[in-house]
């Protein structure tokens, strides 16, 4: 395996993606945090985006019929864009924090950031709710294992995998089949489907 290569366990076999327990978890923990935290933390749990990837968010690339369009940072390429389904609760909360129809509409305001904050406060915050959560220390109690869950929990839910790897912005489709590899309780799940 090459270091570049997609992987749900570490060298020493920890997991490195929040199970559906834990990715629970980090929601009711998230709604005990203010406004933005909770949009923040709602977005990377709903979408699977990288946790650099909403730095960019403006009022303009949410769609309220249910969609936030992410700038796919990893490609490399200024116009390199994807669309991904959010549920309404996810639209409504951030019309509530952001009154993102107002910004909208405001030449000055469309196109700022919704959380004009640094990679690594990203990673302050979702580590520090992750905690709060009671997720145990581990190489999955970060943001990317919130985007592994985001992918497992929508294979798990029948979601065909190409259309995981348009949402979760892979170039590749053997990157994105890995998470049908998954182990643990997601792995039961959807072998249960044929039993």
């Amino acid at each position: 395996m090459s270091d570049g290569e997609m992987r749900l366990y570490d060298a020493e076999g920890k997991r490195l993606y929040l199970n559906a327990e834990e990715r629970a978890a980090f929601l009711s923990a998230a709604r005990k945090q203010p406004p933005e935290v909770l949009a923040l933390c709602e977005v990377l749990h709903w979408t699977g985006c990288r946790a650099s990837e909403p730095l960019e968010v403006t009022a303009e690339r949410i769609d309220l019929n249910g969609a936030i369009v992410f700038r796919s940072l990893k490609k490399r390429r200024p116009d390199a864009f994807r669309s991904v389904p959010i549920p309404p609760s996810l639209v409504d909360g951030l019309e509530r924090t952001f009154s993102i129809r107002q910004r909208q509409r405001s030449r000055k305001l469309r196109s700022e950031p919704l959380w004009p904050i640094s990679r690594v406060r990203v990673w302050q915050i979702v580590t520090g709710v992750m905690k709060d959560a009671g997720i145990l220390e581990g190489p999955h109690r970060v943001p990317k294992g919130l985007r592994h869950g985001f992918c497992i929990h929508a294979i798990a839910s029948g979601v065909p995998v190409t259309s995981v790897q348009k949402w979760a912005g892979h170039a590749q489709l053997s990157t994105t089949a890995i998470y049908v590899d998954a182990q643990g309780a997601e792995a039961r799940d959807l072998a249960s489907r044929m039993w």
